[in-house]
């Protein structure tokens, strides 16, 4: 479970990085605010989680000071597109903590995954990306 947790870790610090850079390149305040609204929650989870691992004991690596980017981030479509990638990202490393959790712990996951799916949602549907959502959020897709 540990492990699991970890990398849902890197995944939220990751994620509060990126929405960094997504903010920086939207210009409706709409999007400004779901962008902000986005960090806050991986920021919360973040918290959280840390806070949990430090209860279990867990040790984790620390967050780099930067993260490699799967494509440049120049403008709103591209901004949008890494919104979509992260949380994408952020589901699959929470889905991997359902089958080794229980209790709240499950609960935290499950709740996380939702989120990062409803996000992603979201994000889809700014950048007019379809299918606005995935059958299964966190799932490999078969491609």
């Amino acid at each position: 479970m540990n492990e699991q947790l970890s990398a849902a870790l890197a995944a939220e610090e990751a994620a509060v990085y990126a929405y960094g850079l997504v903010g920086v390149n939207l210009t409706g305040a709409g999007d400004i605010a779901e962008a902000r609204t986005a960090e806050a929650a991986h920021r919360g989870r973040r918290d959280v989680l840390v806070s949990r691992l430090a209860q279990l004991q867990a040790s984790t690596a620390p967050a780099p000071a930067g993260y490699e980017l799967p494509f440049p981030v120049t403008d709103r479509v591209t901004a949008l597109k890494l919104a979509i990638h992260v949380e994408d990202g952020v589901a699959a490393a929470w889905r991997a903590v359902l089958p080794v959790t229980s209790g709240t712990d499950r609960g935290t996951a499950l709740s996380a995954l939702t989120d990062s799916a409803v996000r992603a949602t979201r994000w889809r549907r700014l950048a007019e990306v379809t299918p606005v959502t995935l059958p299964f959020p966190g799932r490999p897709s078969p491609n």
